[in-house]
Formats: structure tokens, sequence, C-alpha cells
């Protein structure tokens, strides 16, 4: 009932009723769903020069996102080994995947961020998981696993889609090179310590050649992120 009272007397109205279509409730702290939506392109600086983006909410978006995902899918395909459920998972949170609900959703059009060469890139997917992150601040565990398993999987996801979906690009690229009888090798290009956002910074390279680049807090993630977007160069050349 606050959340409701909160909207029809909140100066942002327009924006809490696009929320509340898109997550099935209204916020109470819509700030947090506004930084969800805030690219770093246009991040602003707070009092404390901190650059304000939904890169944090995404880092807590992602665990949340991935814990919840690995529990429905335990509890979906109770007679399945782990490699079979280790492979889904990583299909449901591919950024591909990831990139494609956000579209869906609709979080393309409410997005903050200034214009620029972004193909390739995981803004939206990116959006998605920080916006995980913010209702888990704003309405906890409980209303952040509602939304997962009710609009993300119930709207969204098609598992049995996804398990005929080959998403191993890392695998795809080894064995091409393999064929190409080329090298192929991950490099990581900068790691967390070094990092603003604490990310891995990963290049995929083919003999000398950096084909492609992709960051996230797992390496296994920036490795696959950075072998996907390799192999869409790879599939375009020919």
């Amino acid at each position: 009932m606050r959340a409701v009272i909160r909207h029809w007397v909140s100066t942002d109205r327009k924006f809490s009723g696009t929320l509340k279509s898109l997550l099935g409730f209204y916020p109470n702290n819509i700030s947090l769903y506004r930084m969800a939506f805030r690219h770093k392109s246009a991040s602003q600086n707070s009092p404390d020069n901190i650059n304000e983006s939904n890169e944090r909410l995404e880092f807590l978006g992602d665990a949340m996102l991935g814990a919840i995902v690995a529990e429905h899918l335990f509890s979906t395909f109770p007679y399945e080994d782990e490699g079979f459920l280790t492979k889904l998972r990583s299909k449901v949170v591919s950024r591909h995947h990831l990139n494609n609900i956000a579209r869906k959703m609709g979080i393309p059009q409410i997005m903050n961020m200034n214009e620029g060469n972004f193909e390739g890139s995981s803004i939206y997917g990116n959006a998605l998981e920080a916006l995980i992150g913010s209702i888990y601040l704003d309405k906890g565990y409980k209303k952040a696993k509602e939304f997962i398993l009710d609009r993300f999987f119930g709207l969204y996801v098609d598992l049995h889609e996804l398990e005929a979906l080959e998403t191993d690009f890392k695998s795809r690229l080894t064995e091409w090179s393999q064929k190409e009888k080329k090298e192929l090798e991950f490099r990581v290009l900068q790691d967390p310590h070094h990092s603003k956002d604490r990310s891995f910074h990963v290049g995929a390279f083919v003999g000398k050649s950096l084909m492609a680049e992709a960051s996230h807090h797992s390496k296994k993630r920036a490795e696959q992120l950075a072998a996907e977007k390799a192999w869409a160069s790879i599939t375009q050349q020919v």
C-alpha cells in the first residue's frame, strides 16, 4: 500500500508506472531503479567523486540470478546430473540470452546512456542483472526470486529450446582453430586488481591477432564472452 501511495504522490510517476508494468509491483526506492538503467557512458560523479553507474548493481544481480537459476534448474530437473545443470544454467545466463530477454522486456527504451557504438556489447543484459540487484535491495530476496521465477522464467525463458541450443563458443572456437591449424589463446589483459570495475578483461587471440575482448567478474565467463564475439566475427567473414 505504501508503494502505491508513493507512486501517486511521486514527481516521477511516469517512470514508476513503467516499472510497475515491467516488474508487476510499484518500487519503494525509485532511485535504485534509475541507477540500474544508467550505463557508465552516462554516469554522474557523486560528491565523493565516485562514478555512479549500474555496474555495482550488475555485480549483485549477477550473483542473485546465478543462484536462483541454479536452484530452479535443480528442482525442475531432479534426475539430471551436474554437467547437464551447469550447461543449461550457462545458456540461461549467457550474455546473448540476457540481451534478448532485456530487449523483449523493453529495457533499451528506458536506458540512460550516451550515444556511441555499442554493437555486440552486453549493455541491456547487464542492465537486466542490475535491475535484479535493485529489486533485491529495494524489496528483499523473496521479491527478487519471485521476479526471476514469475517474470524472467515465466514469460521469457524456454528451457526446452535452450536445451537444444549450443552456446559453448569457447569449444567452437577451439575446434575451429584446430581445424584451421591456427593457435588460439585467451589472455588476461587486465586483472581485477587493476580494473576499475574489479573485472577480468580477457582477449581472444588467434595467432598474433586480437580477435575479440570482453570483461566479467568471472574469468571463465569473460573467456566465453570473448569467444562468442570472436566466433561472431569469424562467421561473418565466411
